[in-house]
């Protein structure tokens, strides 16, 4: 299944080359199309978002209610969401799961040019370089890193811009594992950057930058608006 969702997509990825004669303009305006693609389920998360974050009082009284009933507390939580029209999984894993292949199908292409966007013979021509990036197919370890201040650049972007964004759709308030996880996984994908392919980690910090703007205008000042004036 990702390998029939990757072919198509090198074939784009192929295209926007051919158009822009610069390999990571390429991946600069394949990212905004992806983004553009998927729009449709970003909207209905973010969407869901909000509407989660509007009842967000009201779920703490109830938890503050029924605390001592889980059954109880259970029973009037779907009861507000029904009340509300809203659905508590269309903000969360549920859009997530749907993209799931298409991100997979993307890391596969932007990991192996050589393969689902350019024969090997074309690849080795191709300008790799792009902005302060010598080489958007090159590797390297945390270790190797250390000795080039400038392949830090990347590695760091993607942590912040990934920090950043899941900061904005997370309550203020939040405490324990989703709190923990907000500050682990962006190092995680930090330090995984120094692995990846710099092409891979560029499309990564794009598309974090694309949902955090697509999040400021359709949560309203980063979703933090609703929960500073309750």
């Amino acid at each position: 299944m990702i390998n029939a969702i990757s072919v198509p997509l090198g074939r784009l990825l192929f295209s926007i080359y051919n158009m822009v004669n610069s390999y990571g303009l390429s991946i600069v305006v394949f990212t905004i199309l992806v983004k553009l693609i998927l729009l449709p389920l970003t909207l209905k998360q973010t969407k869901s978002m909000k509407q989660m974050q509007e009842l967000n009082p009201k779920l703490k009284a109830l938890q503050k209610k029924y605390g001592n009933d889980k059954q109880k507390l259970n029973e009037k939580t779907m009861e507000l969401y029904r009340q509300h029209n809203v659905n508590p999984f269309a903000g969360g894993c549920l859009p997530l799961l749907l993209q799931l292949p298409i991100l997979f199908a993307l890391f596969q292409v932007l990991r192996l040019p050589d393969r689902y966007v350019f024969t090997p013979e074309v690849y080795e021509t191709v300008n790799k370089s792009f902005l302060w990036i010598e080489d958007l197919s090159a590797t390297s370890s945390f270790t190797e890193s250390m000795k080039e201040p400038v392949m830090w650049i990347l590695p760091i972007l993607a942590a912040a811009t990934t920090y950043y964004q899941s900061k904005m759709v997370t309550p203020k308030n939040a405490e324990g594992t989703q709190s923990t996880m907000n500050t682990i996984m962006p190092l995680m994908i930090g330090y995984f950057s120094f692995s990846f392919p710099a092409g891979v980690t560029l499309y990564w910090v794009l598309s974090n930058v694309f949902q955090i703007v697509q999040q400021y205008f359709g949560l309203g000042r980063g979703g933090k608006a609703k929960e500073e004036s309750n």
